[in-house]
């Protein structure tokens, strides 16, 4: 994973406070891994608009909605109250998304077959 933003990074783009009563540490990590699973590239120092995105992505991550579960999307539903009978059809490749799973697959992704590479950025 590479390391694009600190939790001092963020503290000083969104003030002390940002993560509310999320883990700041925790936000810190899922932007980190959210961006390398993107690919996101970056030079040596981290440039700034990539700092600031991240700042944004922890905040996101310490209200648990960067990686948060979604449920499939609803085609079609159907209810009819006298001798109860219930339908849901959802879209086609609509399916659950657990959002802890997608953290895990995105932290494993460089050591998963066909993965893709990592490379290091060191922080000035």
């Amino acid at each position: 994973m590479t390391t694009y933003i600190t939790r001092a990074d963020v503290d000083s783009i969104l003030g002390a406070g940002w993560e509310g009563a999320g883990d700041a540490t925790r936000a810190v990590l899922e932007a980190n891994v959210w961006m390398t699973a993107k690919g996101v590239k970056a030079s040596d120092p981290v440039e700034s608009d990539i700092v600031q995105a991240g700042a944004y992505l922890a905040q996101m991550a310490a209200l648990n909605t960067l990686y948060a579960d979604v449920d499939p999307i609803v085609k079609r539903e159907r209810v009819k109250a006298d001798t109860v009978e219930s339908e849901t059809e959802y879209m086609d490749g609509s399916t659950l998304s657990n959002g802890r799973l997608r953290l895990i697959n995105d932290l494993l992704r460089p050591y998963l077959p066909g993965g893709g590479s990592t490379f290091a950025v060191r922080r000035a």
